[in-house]
């Protein structure tokens, strides 16, 4: 094996043309970087070759990647170095499947993603060492297929290996993407970063997606913000159960932080406006199960769970009818 101290990756991949993964291609190709564009939906992949990816917003510049392909074993000829995975987590199985094929040693895939144990769902089928998490902290909105709105960007974004033997590598993924423009940290508390992105998540997005209230709007009402502020409670109750290290301010924190989101639609606000299926088994769906293995229950997060689940049940017999 060669040195891990010399993995300097150049070929990127990038799974999911939504607006999360068209930041990070469009970042990594301004950056000088081979990048290949995956996705089954070939009307969000067209822009990114001609003219190219456009993010407007906190972040504003056009640029196309180097290719795109339609199926994630299309990758293969190409030999990408790291993989970036930003599509919705309920696909991480299939995709796991699909890598397990090719993946070759000394390629790496990040869980580019929001919510909870989705590096464990993919290290599950191709291993620990393959497998890097990151926390991402920008919000962002797809107004066209390749075009991307950025209400704000909060570097640094933090990245860390499952397995000590990937350090190296996980430094490099991070040098590379602050050489392009995003800001990217190594952590070793990867874990308490994402439960603390995600307490926000599963208070705020399930919220705004049954409400249909942007983040701003629902904290401004004093009967919707009674529901966010116990979902956060709660929350932080099952987190501290599991000790998971959240701080002991973390709830002014995570309060003062949702007050500060502005007038931005969460994503799964914006995929039950689009007929898609949400995160929900990642973000409540995994504080339910978490509670379970603490003896504790999670009413709110039941509710919240329950609600969506039957939204997104009423979108689907409607696209259906």
């Amino acid at each position: 094996m060669s040195d891990p101290s010399a993995f300097r990756p150049r070929r990127f991949a990038v799974v999911g043309a939504g607006p999360v993964g068209c930041i990070v291609a469009a970042f990594l190709a301004r950056g000088g970087h081979e990048v290949t564009l995956c996705d089954v939906v070939p009307e969000l992949l067209a822009p990114a070759l001609d003219p190219g990816i456009v993010l407007e917003g906190a972040e504003s510049f056009r640029q196309a990647v180097t290719r795109t392909c339609p199926v994630v074993d299309d990758l293969a000829p190409w030999d990408p170095e790291v993989i970036f995975i930003t599509v919705k987590a309920n696909a991480l199985p299939l995709i796991a499947s699909a890598l397990e094929g090719f993946l070759g040693p000394e390629r790496y895939v990040v869980s580019w993603q929001n919510g909870i144990d989705t590096e464990r769902e993919l290290a599950r089928t191709l291993g620990r060492a393959r497998v890097m998490r990151a926390v991402v902290n920008y919000g962002c909105g797809l107004l066209a297929p390749g075009r991307v709105r950025i209400p704000f960007h909060h570097p640094p974004h933090y990245v860390q290996e499952l397995d000590p033997a990937g350090r190296a590598a996980a430094l490099a993924v991070a040098e590379a993407l602050t050489a392009c423009g995003l800001p990217t940290r190594h952590t070793d508390q990867i874990v308490s970063m994402v439960w603390r992105k995600t307490v926000m998540n599963a208070s705020m997005n399930p919220v705004c997606a049954l409400t249909r209230l942007t983040m701003s709007r629902a904290m401004s009402d004093p009967i919707v913000f009674a529901i966010v502020q116990a979902l956060v409670q709660e929350c932080i109750r099952i987190a501290r159960a599991n000790e998971i290290l959240l701080g002991w301010d973390y709830f002014e924190e995570a309060m003062a932080y949702m007050r500060g989101a502005g007038d931005h639609k969460p994503s799964m606000l914006m995929d039950i406006e689009a007929g898609r299926r949400t995160e929900i088994d990642y973000i409540n769906g995994k504080f339910i199960e978490y509670a379970e293995r603490a003896g504790l229950d999670a009413p709110f997060n039941r509710t919240m769970r329950a609600l969506v689940k039957g939204l997104e049940s009423s979108l689907e017999r409607k696209g259906a009818g």
